[in-house]
């Protein structure tokens, strides 16, 4: 029983891949005339699809929005009672039927039509009613579907939703659409966290701060750091930065320093150390942290005065890494 199950996933995979891999084959002018009208709309895409498709749809029209082309999906039932005032002239139209006879489209093309919306079909079969009055037909036809019977929607949905995915990549490509783009549409995702998450909202300040002069001796230094727990001390002189200290470094002193009782955090910092300013992206941290090996960062301004402080467990905390 367990290997007929996965031959039958299998072969729904090889498929797929295949209907997708010949898509790419059919990729011609209309798939750039296609681009060439969306670049030029002033509205937004709407997506309408029946079914199955109208799921594609609405994935569609959300890769479309948040690279940077405002879309969305309407259900064609919905529009025939109030949801095609949705719709307006400076609006494209991409209509989604594998078959191209949806009724529920079909309902609706003749009020697109006098709106002057351009539409945009994507079907199996050219010929078809949708194919023949769109201004423009992307093919997204298959050799079969994965289903047995050859009746389920698979092969062909998996083809519409990598046709929208070249569409909305291929536009975002071209526009020169950034990380820093993408993130101002995902605020609330990892994405949005790390670009849009800069040194100055994550840092400790003020009390938080575990900070003494160098002529401080270790163990009270040491008392410090414990009582901040950001796994470092910084030595300063009127807030200007002059070293740091951290578990690392406590570790090699006792190594090296048998009796610590009298030392000085002066004799045992690390002078130079690196830093970084508060405008600096949080995954800038990141970055110079790894590649100087590092757990902890004091934060300072243009004058190396020390406005913050923060370390591995700061950016774990903000999600950040």
């Amino acid at each position: 029983m367990s290997n007929s199950l996965l031959h039958s996933a299998k072969q729904v995979i090889l498929t797929e891949a295949r209907a997708v891999t010949q898509l790419a084959d059919k990729l011609d002018q209309n798939f750039v005339n296609t681009c060439a009208l969306i670049q030029k709309c002033t509205g937004k895409v709407i997506l309408i699809g029946m079914g199955k498709s109208g799921h594609i749809g609405n994935k569609i029209a959300a890769t479309f929005a948040s690279t940077g082309t405002p879309a969305f999906a309407v259900h064609p039932a919905e529009a025939g009672h109030g949801d095609l005032g949705m719709i307006e002239q400076n609006d494209i139209v991409i209509c989604i039927s594998y078959s191209g006879e949806s009724d529920e489209i079909m309902t609706l093309i003749p009020v697109i039509k006098r709106l002057g919306v351009p539409i945009i079909g994507m079907t199996g079969n050219a010929d078809s009613s949708i194919g023949i009055i769109s201004d423009v037909h992307l093919d997204v036809s298959v050799e079969k579907e994965a289903c047995p019977h050859n009746l389920a929607p698979t092969s062909s949905t998996t083809v519409a939703l990598a046709m929208g995915d070249a569409l909305a990549v291929s536009l975002l490509n071209d526009k020169g659409f950034s990380p820093d783009d993408f993130a101002r549409s995902h605020p609330s995702g990892a994405l949005g966290r790390r670009l849009l998450t800069f040194v100055h909202n994550i840092m400790k300040t003020d009390d938080d701060i575990p900070n003494v002069s160098a002529d401080t001796k270790l163990l009270d230094a040491l008392l410090v750091m414990s009582q901040k727990a950001l796994g470092m001390v910084l030595i300063t002189k009127n807030n200007n930065l002059k070293g740091i200290f951290t578990d690392g470094d406590l570790r090699r002193v006792l190594e090296t320093h048998p009796n610590i009782q009298d030392l000085t955090i002066g004799e045992v910092m690390t002078s130079n150390c690196k830093s970084i300013s508060s405008d600096k992206p949080a995954m800038a941290a990141v970055a110079m942290m790894d590649e100087f090996n590092l757990n902890s960062l004091p934060v300072v301004d243009e004058n190396n005065q020390v406005v913050g402080a923060i370390n591995t467990h700061t950016l774990m905390q903000a999600k950040i890494i």
